[in-house]
């Protein structure tokens, strides 16, 4: 089985890329539940911006799919 270096690319692109988002929304969702814990009642106040900020660190993984499946 022969491995292409293009193969090689898209797999440390997208591997690469989804390093940054997932360290980011895991310590996004730590942040959140250490503040709910401390603050129950402002956990409407907190989930809005928790899952905004989710949805911008996602995007980032988003576009290294994107790079990834542009490499030929």
């Amino acid at each position: 089985m022969e491995l292409d270096l293009s193969t090689l690319a898209k797999a440390i692109a997208i591997g690469v890329g989804a390093i940054g988002p997932g360290i980011g929304i895991g310590l996004i969702g730590a942040k959140a539940m250490e503040a709910i814990g401390r603050n129950p009642e402002a956990t409407n106040k907190i989930l809005v911006p928790m899952l905004l900020a989710c949805a911008f660190a996602e995007a980032i993984a988003i576009y290294a799919l994107v790079i990834a499946f542009s490499i030929k």
